[in-house]
């Protein structure tokens, strides 16, 4: 009998409220989250790792002054924000397996989604999916891609650049996604290899890749 693989089960339910404008969509925090072995500087709440950057992001942009550490004030700071901005968080995976216990997308099987498009119908106020992370496979716009197609719907393109730019029609209304660069140090490659990253680094050699993305974040949050 080989090994038992990791079953990695999202630890928190939807952050969901009915004046939710715009939803965070990701896959899943890291496999700690999951057996509640958290770190000192995590917080114990959607994208609390803190090797994480969508919060340091956030915390730039509207110059939040959050904690970062495992406390019940951190985790307040953060749902105030999200409801102050009528921002919901909503990722679409439930639960996959591992073989290898990481956080890879690609390392997951055996993947179990949430119903997304249930959900927005449900909260009609949404007009706006922001991906963590592009069409790349087991990414949050992938799966969502699969769940249009059996509902026999499908994104159209709005704009190509990065970040891609898609709308879908869901009842009668227009729900856009956006496709933002994932906020993980895995994705600093790609960053790093983009056209407008280049120029920008050439005329600021101070500028990095987490400066890149606060500027791309800043646009749509």
């Amino acid at each position: 009998m080989g090994k038992k693989p990791f079953l990695h089960t999202h630890p928190y339910e939807p952050f969901l409220f009915p004046e939710a404008k715009k939803l965070i969509v990701g896959t899943l925090p890291p496999p700690r989250f999951t057996t509640g072995e958290l770190r000192r500087e995590d917080v114990d709440f959607c994208y609390g790792s803190c090797n994480g950057m969508l919060w340091p992001i956030l915390d730039r942009i509207f110059e939040l002054e959050l904690k970062f550490e495992n406390t019940a004030e951190a985790i307040g700071q953060r749902e105030h924000f999200l409801k102050k901005h009528k921002i919901g968080v909503c990722d679409i995976v439930h639960s996959a397996e591992r073989e290898k216990i990481d956080a890879s997308d690609l390392g997951m099987q055996n993947v179990v989604l949430r119903d997304l498009v249930g959900y927005l119908q449900e909260y009609p106020n949404v007009h706006t999916l922001l991906f963590t992370g592009g069409n790349s496979k087991n990414s949050p716009e992938y799966f969502f891609r699969r769940q249009l197609k059996e509902h026999d719907l499908r994104l159209e393109v709005l704009s190509d650049e990065v970040p891609r730019i898609h709308q879908v029609e869901i009842g009668d209304r227009i729900v856009r996604t956006v496709s933002l660069t994932a906020p993980s140090g895995a994705a600093n490659r790609a960053v790093g290899s983009l056209q407008l990253y280049k120029e920008l680094k050439s005329k600021n050699p101070e500028f990095n890749t987490f400066d890149f993305r606060v500027m791309q974040y800043r646009e749509f949050f």
